[in-house]
Parts: structure tokens; C-alpha cells; sequence
């Protein structure tokens, strides 16, 4: 596919949503013209156009907070695209990891689960210590019971593996997954350096598997 075969609306620009390739995230919604996409892809960096400022904007270029481009994908109509980033810093000017950041509507009968809403009910119970909390208990214990309880829940997770039952080494791996994360609150650890480790790691996966082959 090439800019040519996308489909820009009648001020010449296509809405581009903003992706973090790690966390999956999304950042923003900003538009691009086929200068500003073509510069895109060239230093692969978000390059928009300002529709208030009507000018190209290279995101970063004042702040430092650089937006390095995955990849970028059209929809089915070809008039709207994703553009997975790796990026330096905060996407919006407020400071906020994303702009999209202020709640509008919650369902009182479905409530979205994620990995960073429970770091954040984890890290609460940390700083807000709350009475009969079990995650509490295990910070005010400190450092040792919480790697003892690691220690434990990895036991079991091997346990029910072995004994190849799916509900339970599911549960067992939920629980160990919950101290670990009780683990990385502890020592400041967050999502995004294990996301990017990980991710790091996908790479030398790869290269190691392709010297095996040759």
C-alpha cells in the first residue's frame, strides 16, 4: 500500500491513532497530511499537522518526548490509521502518560479489568495502608514475607503443572502473578520496564533462533 491509495478527507488529512507498541496503550489521536506522513515514515517519528497552529508538528521536537515508530496500519476503508509507537515520554502536554486520561462513563454492570488499574489498587494499599487488607499485611511485613510468599506461589504453580490441571496451575498462576506484582510495587518496579524487557527480549529470540537455522 502506498500514501496514494489512502483516503484524506476534504482539508487533506487522515486521523491517526497513536499506539504504545508495549503496553498497547493508547496515547492519542492526532491527524497527518501526506507531507506530515511522509516525514513520518522517513525519520520514523510522529510527524502531525496542527490543525490549530495549521503547521507540521514533529512530536517531540520541544519537549524531547519522541514518539519511535513500530509500524503503521490503515483500516478497512483506508481513511484512518494506527500508528504503533515506542515512546520517550508522557503523549500528552498535561504531563499524562496518555491524553486519554479523564473518565467520562463506567458501566455499573461491566467493569474493565487492567493490569495498571490493579498496580494502582496494589500501590494504594502501600501508601493508604487499609485495615484487614491482605496486601497491606504483606508490605507492612515487609521485603522477606512477600519474596517468601513468591516463593510459594511458584511452588504451586509447578504443583498443579504437574499434575496437568488447567484450573488449577490457572489459579496458582493468578496468585503468583499477584505477588509478583505486590513485589514490583515494593521495589519500584513498573509495568512498562517489564513490558520493554520483555519486548527486548522478543527481539533476541528471534536472532538466536535464526543462527540455530543457518
Amino acid at each position: 500500500m502506498e500514501i496514494k491509495d489512502l483516503k484524506f478527507d476534504e482539508k487533506g488529512l487522515i486521523p491517526a491513532i497513536v499506539v504504545d507498541a508495549v503496553t498497547k496503550r493508547v496515547l492519542t489521536l492526532a491527524y497527518m497530511n501526506e507531507e506530515s506522513l511522509r516525514i513520518t515514515m522517513e525519520k520514523e517519528l510522529t510527524c502531525f499537522w496542527s490543525r490549530s497552529r495549521q503547521e507540521l508538528w514533529l512530536k517531540g521536537e520541544t519537549s524531547g518526548n519522541y514518539q519511535h515508530v513500530v509500524s503503521i496500519t490503515a483500516d478497512c476503508d483506508k481513511d484512518a490509521l494506527v500508528v504503533m509507537v515506542e515512546p520517550d515520554g508522557p503523549a500528552c502536554h498535561t504531563g499524562e502518560v496518555s491524553c486519554f486520561h479523564n473518565p467520562f462513563f463506567e458501566s455499573k454492570e461491566r467493569h474493565e479489568f487492567s493490569y495498571e488499574a490493579l498496580m494502582e489498587l496494589i500501590a494504594g494499599r502501600k501508601t493508604e495502608k487499609k485495615e484487614g487488607s491482605y496486601t497491606t499485611y504483606l508490605f507492612e511485613k515487609g521485603r522477606d514475607k512477600i519474596l517468601k510468599k513468591v516463593g510459594e506461589e511458584a511452588t504451586e504453580v509447578i504443583i498443579a503443572g504437574k499434575a496437568d490441571d488447567k484450573k488449577e496451575t490457572i489459579y496458582e498462576i493468578s496468585d503468583l502473578l499477584y505477588h509478583l506484582m505486590v513485589l514490583m510495587i515494593d521495589m519500584g518496579i513498573s509495568q512498562e520496564e517489564i513490558f520493554r524487557e520483555l519486548a527486548s527480549r522478543h527481539v533476541i529470540d528471534k536472532k538466536v533462533k535464526q543462527e540455530k537455522m543457518v
